[in-house]
């Protein structure tokens, strides 16, 4: 099993090597020229790659100044012990989408699925590989619709849809697991409820968290930060994983599946709440658009978005 992990480790490898530099880097070397053919390939056309590469070069720019020779002086300062009220609020904002991703729980619920059917009823070899591959083949699917709708629909819509449907699901895995923990006859319609609730949570989570946060979080940091608040935010996603995955059987056994669901779902809960709140809309948007929108007036454009 571990062995053919490499396969795709190796694909990655040989995909990596031929992936270009991102424009931004390319810029802040001065390479101006090899930027720009990076944009083309990844514009409609040659006079969007154009607006993009000035507003790019304007960034970089103003980022390094008169210092050609930046390398990152100070921006660890800037972001955790002096940050500007915006900076506070994309920090908040990246590590908060980073840390509800992973505190949904939805890496736990796919490494130990087979322990949660076999809590549920599900007893057989054959019925529990075949309910944990409709799971895969469910989430997998679901990862589609995002992608094809991501830009469509927008960040916020999909993440609020996302997280409230997580909560959702979760509720109702909690209410069955629960039920059949008391029931000794197991009911076909309880088991049923959890295979639905679980595959429901897996494509909630592929429809909004699962790809959104990782697109949310690299483009609302400005070229100044960027590297170190992705750092930082994708640090606190691994963490919480890590976590969340050795502690979710331990807990499940003090509190049960059913209550482990519970409190799953509570802090969907909390997680659409903060979503709705302190984090923007940022489909279409430059990056000098989407560092405004953190700024002071903040609180009001994002009431104005939630009521369009």
């Amino acid at each position: 099993m571990l062995g053919l992990a490499a396969i795709p480790a190796i694909v990655v490898a040989i995909g990596v090597m031929a992936m270009p530099e991102s424009p931004q880097w390319l810029v802040m070397k001065g390479r101006l020229g090899k930027a720009r053919q990076v944009l083309i390939k990844t514009s409609d056309n040659e006079e969007e790659a154009g607006i993009r590469l000035e507003e790019i070069a304007k960034s970089a720019s103003e980022m390094t100044g008169e210092n050609s020779s930046w390398n990152g002086q100070g921006v660890w300062k800037e972001l955790l012990i002096r940050p500007t009220r915006p900076t506070r609020r994309i920090l908040i904002a990246a590590i908060g989408i980073n840390f509800f991703m992973q505190a949904s729980g939805n890496d736990a619920v796919v490494y130990y699925t087979p322990e949660v059917f076999r809590a549920a009823g599900i007893r057989r070899r054959k019925e529990l590989v075949g309910v944990t591959i409709i799971m895969g083949v469910v989430k997998t699917s679901f990862v589609l619709v995002s992608a094809l709708f991501l830009d469509q629909f927008g960040r916020r819509p999909l993440l609020l849809l996302g997280t409230a449907g997580m909560a959702l699901s979760l509720t109702g895995l909690g209410l069955g697991s629960k039920f059949l923990e008391r029931s000794a006859h197991k009911p076909p319609w309880a088991i049923a409820l959890c295979v639905v609730a679980v595959c429901a949570d897996v494509s909630f989570f592929s429809i909004g968290l699962g790809p959104i946060t990782w697109v949310y979080s690299s483009e609302i940091f400005p070229m100044r930060l960027r590297a170190q608040g992705s750092s930082l935010a994708v640090s606190v996603n691994r963490l919480v994983s890590g976590v969340v995955a050795m502690t979710f059987l331990t807990i499940s056994r003090k509190i049960s599946f059913g209550g482990v669901f519970f409190v799953l779902g509570g802090i969907m809960v909390v997680a659409t709440i903060f979503f709705y709140f302190l984090l923007p809309e940022t489909k279409g948007k430059s990056l000098e658009e989407i560092g405004s929108l953190f700024g002071d007036k903040f609180t009001s454009r994002g009431r104005e978005m939630s009521a369009r």
